[in-house]
């Protein structure tokens, strides 16, 4: 695992893009969970480089960021005047 947040370190100061294992230690997911959420829908965007699999960065982040959710508190007071 420590050799995936080396890899992902390194291409995140070169190259934007990312492979499947890499992409999913981004966001703190398995490999496997992101691999069904490719084939299901509802996973970040990604790319075919030929027979490859890729994840941009900025792709990443913009996914992640639109998951997040309100409290049950947070998500209440929002219908209230």
């Amino acid at each position: 695992m420590d050799d995936e947040n080396e890899r992902a370190a390194r291409a995140k100061k070169g190259s934007p893009f990312l492979n499947t294992a890499q992409a999913a230690f981004y966001v703190g997911l398995s490999q496997r969970t992101l691999e069904k959420m490719r084939l299901k829908g509802g996973g970040p965007q990604f790319r075919k480089h030929g027979r490859f699999v890729r994840y941009h960065i900025d792709e990443l982040d913009a996914w992640s960021k639109g998951q997040s959710k309100g409290s049950d508190a947070d998500d209440n007071r929002a219908g209230q005047p």
